[in-house]
C-alpha cells in the first residue's frame, strides 16, 4: 500500500534515484521488456520504489490503479484481450494481500500473468519477526493457492533468469499467473550485471499421448449420437478452427460453457449455442453416446449443477492433468486443448453421411433446432419479456466486435446463456466469481488494445453491488482516457443474492444496498454519465460508444434470472 510518508527511511542512502547506478529495479524491467512487455499494472509502495523508479528509465507504460485487486483484474483484461502476458507489480504485505482476490480469478481461469511484489529487506526474511512495516512471515505462501508458482528472487544476477522462467511457466498450458517476488534491498542496491539485452521465453509443449488420441479416434468414428461441450480451455488453445472441422466431420452438436462462449458458431447448424444450465441441453448431452469435454471440468455450472447424468462414454481434454475425471470418469487426454483437437481433427476420417449420425431417428441439426425452440419456448412461459428484450437490446447495440466484460451479476449469468460474442469475445469473472471484475478488466483490456495497435472502446457491465467494489477506478479511466463504456446495472443490492435466498427461504436478508447517485459520483471523478430507463438501454449505449474516454450508462432495474432446471418445479 502507498505510505502517508512513502520517501521516509523508504531508501537507503545512496542507493535511490539520482545516484547514477544501475540497480535490481533495472534488471526487472529490462528483462520484461526484452520478453515483450509493454504495459504494467499496479500501485507504488514503500519496498517497491526500485521498481517504480526503475521504469522511468526504461520504456513500459504504467496504468496505475486504485485498489491492488483492481490491478491484478486489469492485467487479466489485458491478457484476455491482447493474449499477451500481463504484468502486475505490488507491493509488500497489505498491497500483495489485497491483490489475490484478483490473482484467483486469473488462476482459475487460465490467464497468463508475470507478477512482481516487493519484499521486505533480506535480513527480515525467515519469519524473523523484527517489526518491519507489511512484514510477513512467508509472503509467497500467501500467494499459493492463487498462482502456479512462487519463487523468492534473493540476489540481483537471479534476476533476469527468473523472470524469464515465469514467463515460460506463465504462457504454457495450462496457463495462469506466476509469482516472484524481489526484496527492497535487492531492487535497491547497485549491481555488476551488465543490461539485458535479449530474454526467451518459448511456451513448452504439451500434446497428447499418441496411443490416447488413436483410441479417442476409434470411439468416435463408431459413435453414433457424438456431442461436444467447448470448454474455456478451447478458447485458451486457439482451438476454434479445429473445433469447426471436427464438429462438421462429426457431424457432433457443440454446446459452450460460459468459459467457452464464442469457441463456437453461434448460429451454426450444429451450435447448441450456450444454453448449458437448461434441462433439455443436458437431455441432449445424457443422450450422447460419446461426448467430447474439451477444457472444462465438467464443473457446477457446466453438469447444470451435477444433475448430468451421461449414459453414454466421455473423452475430456485438459491441459490441467488435475482436471481430469475430477467429475465423471472417461478417456482423459492431458494436452493443450489446441493440440489435441488439432492432432484429433488430423486422425478422423469423414464417414459417408447416411451412416452416422442418427439421435434415434432424427438428425443431429434437427435435433439441435428443436432443443433451441424447447428453450425459447420455456423462457417465453415465463414473465421474462423484459430481461428478454434488454438483453437483445444490449447485443443489438454493442458492435459485432466489440470485446465486453462482465461482473458477477444477473445479466452476465443471462449473458453466460444467451449472448453471441460474434467477432467480438466475451469475458466473465465465472472462473472464480468474485465481485467487482468487469469495470478494471475492460480498463486493463482497452489500453491493451491500444498497446498492440488494435484500438476500440470496450463494453464492461456490472451490478450496483458489484460496482462498488472498483468504483474508484473511474479515477483511473479518467486519468488515462480508457475508451470503456460502463453499463451499471442498479436494482438496489445484491440482486441474485436477493433471488437466492427469497426462493430458498421464502426472505431475502442483508442483501439490500444503500448506494451513491451513479451519475453525480462518476461526473465528480470527471465522467460523463447518464441514467435511462431499461427500454432505452440501446441507444445510450450507442451514444456511449461514440464517445471519447471513459463513459457511465446507469440503468435502474430488477432484473429476474430464468427458472432453474436443476431443482424440482
Amino acid at each position: 500500500m502507498v505510505e502517508h510518508d512513502p520517501g521516509r527511511a523508504a531508501v537507503p542512502a545512496g542507493k535511490g534515484p539520482g545516484t547514477g547506478a544501475r540497480n535490481g529495479g533495472d534488471l526487472v524491467v529490462e528483462t520484461l521488456e526484452a520478453l515483450g512487455a509493454k504495459t504494467v499494472f499496479g500501485i507504488p509502495g514503500q519496498h517497491a520504489l526500485g521498481l517504480f523508479d526503475a521504469m522511468g528509465r526504461g520504456n513500459l507504460q504504467f496504468v496505475s490503479s486504485r485498489v491492488e485487486n483492481n490491478s491484478a483484474f486489469a492485467a487479466d483484461g489485458y491478457s484476455r484481450a491482447t493474449g499477451e502476458v500481463g504484468v502486475l507489480f505490488l507491493s509488500t504485505g497489505p498491497g500483495a494481500l489485497t491483490s489475490l482476490a484478483g490473482l484467483q480469478e486469473a488462476y482459475a481461469t487460465g490467464v497468463p500473468m508475470v507478477v512482481v511484489a516487493s519484499q521486505i529487506p533480506l535480513e527480515g526474511l525467515g519469519a524473523r519477526r523484527k517489526g518491519m512495516l507489511h512484514q510477513l512471515d512467508d509472503q509467497k505462501a500467501s500467494a499459493a493457492n492463487v498462482t502456479k508458482s512462487q519463487r523468492l528472487i534473493q540476489h540481483a544476477s537471479g534476476i533476469p533468469s527468473a523472470i524469464q522462467d515465469a514467463w515460460t511457466e506463465a504462457i504454457s498450458s495450462p496457463q495462469g499467473p506466476v509469482w516472484l517476488e524481489v526484496p527492497q534491498n535487492v531492487l535497491l542496491d547497485p549491481i555488476m550485471v551488465p543490461p539485458v539485452e535479449d530474454a526467451l521465453a518459448e511456451a513448452a509443449d504439451n500434446p497428447p499421448r499418441v496411443e490416447l488420441v488413436r483410441e479417442a479416434v476409434k470411439w468416435l468414428q463408431a459413435a453414433e449420437r457424438p456431442a461436444i461441450i467447448a470448454g474455456g480451455g478451447t478458447r485458451r488453445g486457439r482451438a476454434e478452427k479445429s473445433l469447426l472441422s471436427i464438429a462438421e466431420k462429426l457431424r457432433a452438436p457443440v454446446i459452450c460453457t460460459p468459459g467457452g462462449n464464442g469457441a463456437f458458431p453461434w448460429n451454426h447448424e450444429l451450435s447448441l449455442q450456450s444454453w448449458i444450465e437448461d434441462r433439455y441441453m443436458t437431455d441432449v448431452l445424457e443422450d450422447a453416446d460419446v461426448l467430447v469435454v474439451i477444457g472444462s471440468s465438467l464443473g457446477e455450472v457446466t453438469s447444470n449443477y451435477f444433475t448430468f447424468e451421461p449414459r453414454g462414454r466421455i473423452i475430456q481434454i485438459d491441459a490441467e492433468p488435475r482436471v481430469l475425471e475430477s467429475n465423471r470418469p472417461g478417456l482423459g487426454i492431458r494436452a493443450d486443448a489446441g493440440q489435441a483437437l488439432a492432432a484429433l481433427d488430423e486422425a478422423l476420417e469423414v464417414e459417408p453421411a447416411h451412416t452416422r449420425p442418427n439421435w434415434h431417428g432424427t438428425s443431429p441439426e434437427d435435433l439441435v433446432q428443436e432443443s433451441l425452440v424447447k428453450v425459447r419456448a420455456r423462457l417465453e412461459s415465463q414473465d421474462l419479456a423484459k430481461e428478454l428484450k434488454f438483453m437483445a437490446d444490449i447485443r443489438e447495440a454493442v458492435p459485432a466486435d466489440m470485446q465486453t466484460f462482465w461482473d458477477m451479476t444477473i445479466a452476465a449469468y443471462w449473458g453466460w446463456s444467451c449472448w453471441d460474442a460474434r467477432e467480438g469475445q466475451f469475458h466473465s469473472a465465472q472462473g472464480a466469481g468474485g465481485l467487482g471484475y468487469g469495470f478494471p478488466a475492460a480498463i486493463g483490456a482497452a489500453v491493451g488494445l491500444e498497446t498492440v495497435g488494435k484500438p476500440g472502446r470496450v463494453l464492461a457491465v456490472s451490478g450496483d453491488g458489484s460496482s462498488m467494489y472498483s468504483i474508484s477506478e473511474l479515477a483511473t479511466a479518467k486519468q488515462h482516457n480508457v475508451p470503456v463504456t460502463w453499463l451499471i446495472v442498479d436494482d438496489g443490492g445484491y440482486g441474485i443474492l436477493r433471488e437466492y435466498m427469497v426462493g430458498a427461504f421464502g426472505k431475502a436478508t442483508a442483501t439490500e444496498l444503500a448506494r451513491p447517485d451513479f451519475v453525480k459520483l462518476a461526473e465528480a471523478f470527471g465522467v460523463p454519465a447518464t441514467k435511462v430507463a431499461p427500454e432505452d438501454v440501446g441507444e445510450a449505449l450507442k451514444a456511449g460508444f461514440a464517445g471519447d474516454g471513459p463513459n457511465v450508462v446507469v440503468v435502474e432495474t430488477l432484473l429476474k434470472m430464468f427458472a432453474p432446471t436443476h431443482l424440482p418445479a
